[in-house]
């Protein structure tokens, strides 16, 4: 059993700049941020295969945010700057016990744990 809580959420401004945190009571093979914004279905965000630190971004992400994992923490973070409007949703932690080392999921299905999400409000 893996447990994830997520820290970090808040409201900010457009174009500013949160730090999301997800700590896991054990490490898995690979991690990853989803997010659902309100009336929309869950989406890939991030990931990233903890031993090899190989990540995967959603190309609405790309280059505003960056994944990173501290092992020693067991800690997995998510810098989100340039922030926009369309960023708005709940982002969940999520772990893959079998990922990929090499290729990080970047499949929901693929998850087999998942925190309970925090909230990411980003005002015009």
């Amino acid at each position: 059993q893996v447990q994830l809580v997520e820290s970090g959420g808040g409201l900010v401004q457009a174009g500013g700049s949160l730090r999301l945190s997800c700590v896991a009571s054990v490490s898995s093979n690979t991690m990853a941020w989803f997010r659902q914004a309100p009336g929309k279905e869950r989406e890939f965000v991030a990931t990233i295969a903890w031993s090899t630190g190989i990540t995967k971004y959603a190309d609405s992400v790309k280059g505003r945010f960056t994944i990173s994992r501290d092992n020693a923490k067991n800690t997995m973070y998510l810098q989100m700057n340039s922030l926009e409007p369309e960023d708005t949703a709940v982002y969940y932690c999520a772990a893959d016990t079998d990922g990929g080392l090499w290729n990080p999921s970047k499949d929901a299905n693929r998850m087999d744990y998942w925190g309970k999400g925090t909230l990411v409000t980003v005002s015009s």
